[in-house]
């Protein structure tokens, strides 16, 4: 069976919620796994290794307990990002508490994965990475990567600018292995859409920090519901990687969106450094954020991409039917 069919066959619906830097902790992880999503979590999210490794014991026993008390309903696994690049000075540590609690599920970001799809290739786990762009995604599968995830124009985050239309069917002439969409899906229909484009699985953030569960503050979070997909800028300015972060934020931090200042490095170090505390006051959103419109529960928007996804896949069966 291949990657991409025996993760789904795990998952209620194809859908990895993204790891959500300052945003996703174990009350979203955990819930969307109850829910049969793919949770995921940055380790950088955590000051310090310890609580890094505390996280994995809250978030690992959870699920455990879950699968005990529900034989017949298994949560979905959950990830961890991994920063790959040189300037995660912790890398080493982490990935050896990865490791230790056999991590399901490793994402990739931002630097080469060799070493660690070795060491998580050891103990039996998988690894994605993300890519912007098709030399990137060549890159990522030269190193034996497991899946990649197609970060495209219009995501939250650290997003590249290449069309979905574009992107999948560029990869898949090249690629069979397991494909994750990411940019401006927020409902059931994209879900779908991925699929029918060429993924196997769309990969989620914007709409899972307009949760209860997640970690983001309610003015975050308000301005999720109203903002459009207009209202976002994308920029390097904030880490030295392009990023579309939302424009009243950046305003409301008293700097001009229109002139920001020019960043000429990567900096993508732990928690506490400078551009760190810049994302914790300017906050990112994908275009799809114009589909939020509340703040819901976990359980009800999962619920709801179900019921969206399989409306959409029984719509499009009847047409070929038709």
């Amino acid at each position: 069976m291949s990657v991409a069919a025996e993760l789904n066959r795990r998952l209620a619906i194809p859908v990895i919620a993204a790891p959500l830097f300052l945003v996703s902790g174990p009350d979203l992880v955990i819930n969307c796994c109850k829910e049969g999503v793919l949770g995921t979590f940055p380790s950088l999210n955590l000051r310090t290794v310890e609580a890094f490794e505390d996280w994995l014991v809250q978030i690992s026993g959870a699920l455990a307990d879950h699968d005990s008390a529900h034989p017949d309903r298994k949560a979905a696994p959950y990830g961890v990002n991994i920063i790959a690049h040189k300037t995660n000075k912790r890398l080493d540590a982490d990935m050896a508490l990865v490791e230790k609690y056999k991590v399901p599920l490793v994402i990739t970001s931002v630097g080469n994965p060799s070493d660690i799809v070795k060491t998580v290739h050891g103990y039996g786990g998988l690894v994605f990475h993300d890519v912007t762009t098709p030399d990137w995604a060549r890159k990522a599968i030269a190193a034996g990567v497991d899946g990649i995830i197609l970060v495209c124009g219009g995501a939250g985050g650290h997003a590249g600018v290449i069309n979905p239309f574009a992107f999948v069917p560029q990869v898949r002439e090249f690629y069979h292995g397991a494909v994750a969409l990411a940019g401006c899906i927020s409902d059931g229909r994209s879900v779908h859409a991925a699929q029918a484009l060429g993924a196997d699985f769309a990969y989620m953030g914007t709409r899972f920090i307009a949760t209860t569960e997640s970690m983001a503050g309610a003015p975050y979070k308000q301005m999720l519901v109203d903002a459009g997909p207009t209202e976002l800028v994308y920029t390097p300015a904030f880490s030295g990687i392009p990023a579309n972060m939302l424009r009243q934020s950046i305003i409301d931090n008293g700097m001009d969106p229109n002139n920001l200042p020019a960043k000429d490095h990567i900096d993508l170090g732990e928690e506490f450094n400078h551009e760190a505390k810049a994302w914790r006051d300017i906050w990112t959103a994908g275009q799809g954020v114009g589909a939020i419109h509340d703040v819901r529960p976990v359980r009800e928007v999962i619920d709801g991409l179900k019921r969206e996804y399989v409306a959409a896949c029984h719509s499009r069966l009847g047409t070929e039917a038709a």
